[in-house]
């Protein structure tokens, strides 16, 4: 029995565009090995779906859906041989440039748009014996913008006449919730943050929730599909909170599942942070503020 691996440098797998990916592809067997080469494909994608509401509304646009590659680069490790019984390390060196034209997107993970890079080595038995193949997935970072993006601080005020994605305006508690977001535009690697306070709420409240939300689009000049959906939620009050105190507001980005705003000819990737009040009888309102986000 063979095994193959791929063992990558940089322990936290984290490469910036024009950095070297370099690492060691690891074969290990009991006897002698022969086989037909050995090769290193390195690549970068952006792949793009619709959601389900979207599929048939916009069949004009499918082909601009077709994956994106940012990054493609093959390379031969080993010659047609034989390798020694036990483990033998054969080093690599890949450039990280991207295709012309193209960009190194910072890697994410979404639902509808998602960038990946992968680094897949291959190699080919005789007939009789399985090809083997492993692959593992690097990370893509921006390097850190010089120019930092000042801070603009949000003052909301959110009361029944505010809500703009509310029908019946009337079945809505008497409420004033008062409060700020320290910055609208974010350093990916700090937290938001911020602080509200209720003022007054003839209703009992039962939960107060801050909630990250990406909006990803697809499309071209035809049309877009906007789908947004939750990453992550975070509870910030329980129960019927104290009137006039500050509660703060405190939420950190997940890695992967978030990225700095993005938008391109054929996809967007924006994000916007919910604040959510649910009443004790279950109902909810909703404001929302839209996020700039960047690494610098």
């Amino acid at each position: 029995m063979a095994a193959l691996d791929i063992r990558l440098k940089k322990v936290n797998k984290t490469y910036r565009e024009g950095e070297l990916l370099a690492g060691v592809v690891v074969v290990q067997s009991k006897g002698e090995l022969q086989h037909q080469g050995i090769s290193l494909l390195t690549e970068g994608m952006v792949n793009m779906q619709l959601s389900a509401k979207s599929v048939g509304v916009f069949e004009a646009f499918y082909n601009s859906l077709k994956p994106i590659q940012l990054l493609s680069y093959t390379l031969e490790v080993a010659k047609p041989g034989k390798l020694p019984p036990g483990k033998t390390e054969i080093p690599f060196e890949v450039p990280l440039k991207p295709k012309p034209g193209k960009t190194l997107y910072e890697t994410y993970h979404g639902v509808f748009v998602n960038i990946q890079y992968l680094v897949r080595v291959d190699m080919k038995r005789s007939l009789l014996n399985k090809d083997l193949q492993k692959q593992t997935e690097f990370i893509i970072e921006y390097k850190s913008q010089e120019e930092k993006a000042k801070p603009k601080l949000i003052n909301f005020t959110i009361t029944p006449e505010t809500l703009t994605n509310v029908k019946e305006k009337q079945n809505v508690p008497k409420f004033k919730v008062k409060g700020h977001l320290d910055s609208s535009c974010l350093q990916i690697t700090k937290p938001l943050t911020g602080e509200l306070t209720v003022e007054l709420c003839e209703a009992a409240i039962k939960s107060i929730e801050i909630q990250l939300v990406r909006v990803e689009t697809c499309g071209c000049a035809e049309g877009y599909a906007k789908d947004a959906t939750e990453i992550q939620n975070i509870q910030i009050a329980d129960g019927d909170v104290a009137r006039n105190v500050a509660i703060p507001i405190y939420m950190v980005f997940p890695r992967l599942f978030t990225c700095p705003s993005l938008s391109t000819n054929n996809f967007k990737v924006d994000f916007e942070i919910n604040i959510v009040i649910v009443f004790a009888d279950d109902h909810l309102v909703t404001e929302n503020f839209p996020l700039k986000l960047a690494r610098f």
